[in-house]
Parts: C-alpha cells; sequence; structure tokens
C-alpha cells in the first residue's frame, strides 16, 4: 500500500523544476541567524555590535558568537549552494 502512495509522489516531486534562489535564501538565512545573536546578546545583557574587550569577554558572549558561526556557516553551505525549489 505504501508504494502505490510513494511511486506517483516521487514521480511528481522529481518533475518539478527547481530554481536557483540561494542568494536571496542566503540572505534570509543570515538574516536570521543575526536575529538569534541579537537575542543572545540580549539575553545575556550586552548589547550585539558593540567593543569588548578580548580578555574580558564574558564566555557567553563567546558562546553567541561561536553559534552566529556556526549559523552563518551552514547558511553558506546550505541556502547558497543548493538550489532552491
Amino acid at each position: 500500500m505504501r508504494l502505490s502512495i510513494l511511486a506517483p509522489l516521487a514521480v511528481a516531486l522529481a518533475s518539478i523544476g527547481s530554481a536557483n534562489a540561494g542568494l536571496i535564501t542566503y540572505g534570509i538565512c543570515q538574516t536570521g541567524c543575526n536575529t538569534v545573536a541579537v537575542a543572545c546578546y540580549a539575553a545575556a545583557g550586552f548589547t550585539f555590535g558593540t567593543v569588548i574587550a578580548a580578555p574580558a569577554t564574558p564566555a557567553v558572549i563567546l558562546a553567541c558568537n561561536a553559534a552566529l558561526g556556526t549559523c552563518s556557516t551552514m547558511c553558506a553551505t546550505v541556502a547558497l549552494l543548493a538550489p532552491t525549489p
């Protein structure tokens, strides 16, 4: 029974063309990453984009920065390189 449902679905999905909208997707993804970074900084009591002396940087800010870097990398590899249907 499953194959009878999945086969037409697979054929329909395979016949759909894709457009390369990577730049738009990349911009939306980066906006999302930066929005989360601003929220992370605010939750820690800091303002995103301000200068903090490197030796005095709290661990929570380092964690926010690491998460932003991971998110931005994901945007570059997934959204920019993958075609968007």
